[in-house]
């Protein structure tokens, strides 16, 4: 069911090439207006959920879009960063990995009726992730050769927190979760 709070989450998922297309094209304030539009759907995380909350409406269907468009968005950022040589690859590759294995997870909990919500180390590195790309989103903060040592830290944090965070969500769904092959057919 499409509500006030799905309809914002998909405006946050098609905010994402609009961000990409502001980012690499060459146009006057192009990075600050891509910088600007990535912030906006940042923000429209937080509003999603509290919609939702405040109108009762939380449904399987924003549970499943709304963490998605979080992946959507911080995997593109870092697909763009590793492309404009301002993030690390290896970067890229972790956080990505572990998002895309928390959504598969997420996935089979939904098939079983099971809701694994985020918890707050979650929302930590959820955060760090979103301060790291739009501090390396400005072209005179991050270039690589001279990355400032709060940049790195910044950086490590964001991929300590992701790991963390994880290896937390899937330790938590075990106890949540039937195995495969205890299911029945």
């Amino acid at each position: 069911m499409i509500n006030a709070a799905n309809t914002i989450t998909v405006v946050r998922i098609l905010l994402i090439p609009v961000f990409v297309v502001l980012l690499f094209v060459h146009i006057p304030y192009g990075v600050a207006l891509a910088i600007a539009v990535f912030s906006l759907a940042a923000a429209t995380d937080k509003l999603d959920g509290y919609v939702a909350r405040k109108r009762s409406s939380v449904t399987v269907l924003g549970q499943f879009l709304d963490p998605l468009a979080d992946k959507l968005l911080i995997s593109a950022a870092l697909i763009a960063l590793v492309s404009l040589d301002r993030v690390a690859a290896w970067v890229a590759m972790v956080i990505i990995a572990r998002e895309f294995a928390v959504s598969g997870l997420r996935i089979a909990a939904i098939a079983q009726g099971v809701s694994i919500p985020a918890d707050t180390l979650g929302k930590w590195k959820t955060t760090a992730q979103i301060v790291m790309v739009i501090v390396l989103l400005f072209p005179q903060l991050s270039s690589q050769p001279g990355r400032s040592v709060a940049e790195s830290a910044l950086i490590y944090v964001a991929v300590a927190l992701t790991i963390v965070s994880g290896v937390q969500y899937f330790v938590n769904a075990r106890d949540k979760l039937r195995p495969p092959w205890s299911q029945p057919r």
